[in-house]
């Protein structure tokens, strides 16, 4: 496994960084999920990422489980907070109430006393940047937040919180966890050049888009069993948009690139996200232990400048790299 520093900051992550949205209580069993984080583990992944929201906040009670007895000191726990986790109007958003009430239900569900990184799932119209910074800051004078991030936030949100929080003498921001993967590069125009000059690192989630760029959709064939394709209560929803001909025909042209190179397909498409410099590691999720161990194995491996070209032909014209795309709810859900 190799390590990188997470932004301008001190600390070192793996750059295969483990997370279980989607699959973790819900997706498979308990049982399943923690032999799966102990392959990831035993691949040499130190970083584990979750949110108060996935799976209606049991994937942070399953991680708690599966880190339970590791050495605390060994390990990076990273989770977030602004989606609903329960029915009240302040169950939600990134007010000082919920984001004090919601670390401290993390951390129960986590068994730790603290997190290294605790992240703005998005980003709230309805609250004051002020106010988010500042309960923020008081998480971490008080231990139990380690370091600060952010989630889909454009360049501009981005350089405000970063000026708030150095004008008010705030924790400053050292990550951005954004979507990032040969398909969708809406970070390159913006949210990386603000994010370099700030010292800021993107953890980037999907980064096989979802599944897609393991090569495993074919055209006119139905999804694998128990592919995302199939999980109708969630993950089909985030794979449909890439499940056309246009798009699996490209994606089979990455076939032999990944061959010349003996990677599989996924191990192509993680140290592509691997390849950008901004990038501090790359968020994998799996269902089974040998999906992890598969895909650790791109850690540390460099891809030449006519291989990335390669890459860049074959797509073509069906690479997103609007950075309007990136967008957070105008009223909380």
């Amino acid at each position: 496994m190799e390590f990188r520093h997470l932004g301008r900051s001190g600390l070192k992550i793996s750059e295969i960084t483990y997370g279980n949205w989607i699959t973790h209580g819900s997706q498979v069993t308990d049982d399943l999920a923690i032999k799966t984080m102990q392959a990831a583990m035993d691949a040499g992944i130190t970083t584990f990422d979750t949110a108060d929201v996935y799976a209606a906040t049991k994937a942070e009670e399953v991680m708690g489980k599966a880190l339970k007895g590791q050495r605390r000191e060994s390990l990076e726990i990273f989770t977030k907070v602004y989606w609903p986790t329960g029915e009240g109007v302040n169950d939600r958003g990134l007010s000082r109430k919920h984001i004090m009430e919601s670390c401290e239900n993390s951390l129960r569900r986590l068994q730790t006393d603290y997190v290294d990184l605790y992240q703005a799932h998005r980003y709230d119209y309805e609250t004051p940047l002020e106010e988010t910074l500042r309960a923020f800051d008081d998480l971490v004078r008080q231990g139990k937040v380690l370091y600060v991030g952010v989630s889909e936030w454009t360049a501009e949100q981005i350089r405000d919180a970063v000026r708030i929080a150095s004008d008010m003498g705030f924790d400053r921001i050292v990550s951005n966890q954004p979507q990032y993967n040969m398909l969708w590069r809406v970070i390159e125009a913006e949210v990386v050049p603000a994010s370099e000059e700030l010292g800021i690192g993107q953890i980037v989630w999907s980064p096989i888009a979802q599944g897609v760029l393991t090569g495993k959709y074919k055209i006119g064939a139905p999804a694998p069993q128990g592919s995302r394709a199939t999980d109708t209560s969630s993950g089909a929803n985030f794979v449909a948009r890439w499940l056309n001909d246009p798009v699996l025909a490209a994606v089979e042209k990455l076939e032999p690139i990944a061959k010349d190179m003996n990677l599989t397909m996924s191990q192509l498409a993680i140290a592509w996200v691997l390849s950008n410099p901004n990038v501090s590691a790359a968020i994998v999720g799996a269902s089974r232990p040998e999906q992890i161990t598969e895909n650790a194995q791109a850690a540390g491996v460099t891809l030449a400048a006519d291989v990335l070209s390669a890459i860049d032909y074959a797509l073509g014209d069906l690479v997103s790299t609007d950075p309007a795309l990136t967008v957070s709810p105008e009223i909380r859900p």
